[in-house]
């Protein structure tokens, strides 16, 4: 499916509607892959899914406002199954717009959210649990999402729209204004971009940024008594990993090494957004910090050499007991219950 021409809006919103119909019925793996590349493509097109997400969410605590809709609002109604690269655009949807659903919802969307966005974005706030997951549309249009144990702080300016990760990883997709760079700034570094999309990363120990499109400048503070470093320059693939930590009195500091990565790890370090996990030869370690960052359920591994072990496939992120059966079951570990919230990994004898 391809992005509608520029000023097209309706567009782009029908087939935002069409695609969430058909996410609802259900997705094949390359439906899917389809699905998040059209709404990656352009900003407005995540901005529209969001939109419109956010406008069926809301019309599910109304009921009153519902009811009172012709037809009835039935947010991605089941009934309307479509296959949105098989219908040519303006010629997708019939005379009920999807049953009247979407329609409804998408005005109601209209009426809440478009009057805010000539208004300067207000300072807010964002967060999300173990586990949880969102994406929100800021008023300039970017689309940012937040992965599990995520906060982060919107403070809009007329110059600059800023962005400071307090805690967890986020993913932005920057809606273009060159008068107003997006700066997301994250322990000891800042990423300044005007119009692209990247995923950072705040750790106890180190900062990731990956750029999944366009180009980003990184720049840390100067360590004391030293010149300021020059930015680095990141382009789409590319990765770098800095330490979080303030710089200390010395020489300049070295210019991070820019990693460029294969395009299967790039879907692996995004399948959060996909509400799964991706491994492939990873150590059983850092597949349980992973699933530990998104879970109550805490997962302990005992043994240093178990812990070392490589593990691979495809999981729910939300299903730690389900990824634990799978060890268990292979013969890979023993488990011991401690608690509620904890589940310790011992290797079996």
């Amino acid at each position: 499916m391809s992005a509608p021409p520029d000023g097209q809006a309706d567009e782009i919103e029908e087939i935002a509607a069409e695609w969430l119909v058909q996410r609802d019925e259900g997705l094949t793996a390359a439906q899917a892959r389809e699905f998040e590349a059209w709404r990656r493509a352009d900003p407005r097109h995540a901005a529209a899914v969001a939109r419109l997400e956010r406008a069926a969410a809301l019309m599910a605590r109304m009921p009153g406002v519902r009811d009172a809709l012709q037809p009835p609002v039935v947010p991605f109604p089941r009934a309307a199954r479509v296959t949105p690269t098989s219908i040519p655009p303006r010629h997708r949807l019939g005379p009920g717009w999807i049953a009247g659903g979407l329609v409804a919802a998408a005005a109601l969307a209209a009426a809440v959210w478009w009057p805010r966005a000539s208004a300067p974005e207000a300072a807010r706030s964002l967060a999300t649990s173990a586990g949880g997951f969102e994406r929100a549309v800021l008023d300039d249009g970017s689309v940012v999402e937040l992965n599990g144990s995520t906060r982060l702080r919107v403070d809009f300016a007329p110059g600059e729209r800023r962005v400071a990760l307090l805690a967890g990883e986020a993913h932005f997709t920057v809606a273009p204004d060159a008068a107003r760079p997006f700066v997301v700034a994250a322990g000891a570094v800042a990423v300044r971009a005007v119009g692209t999309a990247f995923n950072v990363r705040l750790g106890a120990e180190s900062v990731e940024v990956l750029v999944t499109e366009g180009k980003v400048a990184l720049a840390r503070p100067a360590a004391a008594n030293a010149p300021a470093a020059p930015p680095t320059l990141l382009a789409a693939s590319e990765r770098v990993i800095v330490p979080n930590a303030e710089p200390r009195a010395g020489p300049a500091l070295a210019q991070p090494v820019v990693e460029k990565i294969a395009p299967e790890v790039v879907r692996a370090a995004l399948a959060w957004q996909e509400r799964r996990l991706v491994f492939a030869e990873t150590p059983l370690r850092e597949v349980v910090a992973q699933f530990n960052r998104r879970n109550r359920l805490q997962l302990t591994v005992t043994d240093p050499a178990l812990a070392g072990r490589p593990i691979g496939g495809t999981f729910a992120a939300d299903n730690a007991e389900g990824f634990v059966r799978l060890l268990e079951s292979g013969g890979a570990v023993v488990v011991e219950r401690r608690g509620e919230f904890e589940l310790l990994l011992h290797p079996a004898r």
